[in-house]
């Protein structure tokens, strides 16, 4: 199959040429800086990669000891709010050279794509009380999408619940973010497990405890993601309410983390059930029945002088009553990566991200869904993003401490001699991550 990966150094050049000649500096720092007046590098290593003193910064409740002395009361002692309102803007823009755009029938791809932006996204958050804070972010725009405003993170936390030392998390958050948080990840290529298994953005409750070097965080959530929720129609009045989940059933999860001084190890474990329907192409609708979800995970991460930063997560999913009754399906991933911050002005990452579809594989070429015959799965029926195999490499250089020139290559190590995955799909990325 001829190349279809337009790598020239025409088009290499023209695409820096657009990228350097956006703003290289912002016009200031955000909200926790602005509210605690210390630098960004002061809690980030290479913004956004949290360094130890911004993960305790963070499970403060975004408090330092003097909190209290830098809000305004107002004449209300059992009042405390910021002087300004804490909210931040981050912003990136790429440029991206791919060779597997996988564009629809009689589609033309767009294998050279100027991305910008790639999203903005406004933030907030800010201690409310001695015990209680709050965070959200929301984004007005993301991969071309405009017309809306997304809210992922929303949560509001209690880090002392009946003086118990027990933290209560009650919003919107990633279940993920307990082993290795993707938002603050220096490379562009994400953490693509969490996202396969479907461990990322959820409603729901998070308790967590420490005890000495051991940390306990069990939770509970919907199961169905942040997506809309279901109208329904209350009694008595007949007022228009919503369901926020779809079923009664609720997934729970935990995690067991332990810091043993050069290395943290953690272990995972998830399990929940939800209604579960598969729309195929030229099929129509399996019918609707609950699938189950176990998965087990092991996360290690440590640290080399004070510039390397390494980590690894591995993870078994089984899917039960997958697709239709009595299916059950188990598959397994994971990613490693180390990032190595240079200087002030460099940082450099390393990430590899691999899944083996296991059972899914079992689906074949002639799968056939209720009862007819796939025709064409190639396009109709693939798990072509669960066999995975990908080499990232970024780099980073810091115009500002919070402005972040990236470029970064990705690599398709996958086989393409199956029918799930015909053609590797590398990219060459170029542009800038703006906060301020």
């Amino acid at each position: 199959m001829p190349s279809r990966f337009p790598l020239s150094l025409t088009a290499i050049g023209l695409t820096a040429a657009v990228l350097l000649a956006l703003p290289q500096a912002a016009l200031a720092i955000p909200a926790f800086a602005r509210q605690t007046q210390m630098s960004c590098s002061t809690c980030h290593a290479a913004v956004p990669k949290l360094n130890s003193f911004g993960e305790s910064f963070l499970a403060n409740g975004y408090r330092l000891p003097n909190w209290k002395e830098k809000r305004e009361s107002y004449g209300d002692d059992r009042l405390a709010l910021p002087s300004s309102v804490p909210l931040a803007v981050r912003i990136q823009g790429f440029g991206q050279l791919r060779k597997a755009d996988r564009a629809n029938t009689n589609e033309e791809a767009a294998n050279a794509d100027l991305q910008s932006p790639y999203f903005i996204k406004l933030l907030g958050g800010a201690p409310l009380t001695d015990h209680i804070n709050a965070y959200f972010y929301g984004i007005y725009a993301e991969k071309g999408e405009n017309g809306g405003v997304l809210i992922e993170d929303a949560w509001i936390r209690h880090d002392d619940v009946f003086g118990t030392g027990v933290e209560l998390q009650l919003g919107q958050f990633q279940v993920s973010d307990l082993m290795f948080p993707r938002e603050v990840r220096l490379p562009f290529q994400d953490y693509i497990p969490y996202r396969m298994a479907g461990i990322t953005y959820d409603r729901g409750i998070l308790l967590s405890r420490g005890f000495g070097p051991v940390s306990i965080d069990i939770g509970v959530t919907n199961g169905n993601g942040i997506d809309e929720s279901r109208t329904l129609t209350a009694s008595g009045y007949q007022r228009p309410d919503h369901s926020f989940d779809n079923n009664d059933r609720k997934s729970v999860f935990g995690r067991i983390g332990v810091d043993a001084g050069p290395l943290d190890v953690g272990v995972f474990g998830y399990h929940g059930a939800q209604a579960n329907g598969f729309q195929q192409e030229g099929v129509g609708n399996a019918p609707d029945h609950t699938a189950g979800k176990t998965i087990a995970g092991i996360d290690l991460s440590g640290r080399f002088g004070g510039s390397v930063y390494w980590y690894a997560q591995g993870l078994y999913n089984r899917w039960d009553d997958f697709l239709a009754e009595g299916e059950h399906y188990a598959w397994w991933g994971g990613f490693a990566g180390v990032d190595w911050i240079y200087s002030r002005e460099w940082a450099f990452s390393l990430l590899y991200n691999y899944a083996d579809a296991g059972d899914l594989d079992k689906l074949g070429l002639n799968q056939e869904l209720s009862g007819s015959p796939v025709s064409d799965p190639l396009s109709n029926y693939r798990f072509d993003g669960i066999n995975l195999s990908t080499l990232t490499v970024t780099a980073g250089y810091y115009f500002a401490t919070n402005v972040r020139g990236v470029i970064e290559v990705n690599g398709d190590l996958q086989p393409t001699d199956s029918y799930a995955h015909r053609e590797p799909e590398h990219y060459l990325l170029m542009g800038l991550d703006a906060a301020f």
